[in-house]
C-alpha cells in the first residue's frame, strides 16, 4: 500500500516547494491543498518531472564528486 507521509519531516515544507516549481514547469496548475480534480495525464507529468529533476541533481551530484 502507498504512502505520502514525508519520511524527513523537516523537508516537508521544501518537498511542497519542489512539488509545486514542478508542476510549473509542465504547465500544471496546482493549488495549496486538495488536487483531486488533476487528471491522471497531469498527477503523471508532475511527478514524472519530479523524478527527472531528482535523477538529474544525484548525477550533478555524482560528476562533482570525481
Amino acid at each position: 500500500m502507498a504512502s505520502n507521509k514525508t519520511l524527513v519531516p523537516e523537508a516537508k515544507e521544501a518537498l511542497e516547494k519542489f512539488k509545486m516549481e514542478a508542476a510549473s514547469e509542465v504547465g500544471v496548475n496546482l493549488t495549496q491543498g486538495y488536487n483531486g480534480d488533476l487528471t491522471s495525464r497531469q498527477a503523471g507529468s508532475v511527478g514524472g518531472q519530479m523524478v527527472k529533476k531528482m535523477i538529474e541533481s544525484y548525477e550533478n551530484s555524482i560528476k562533482n564528486n570525481k
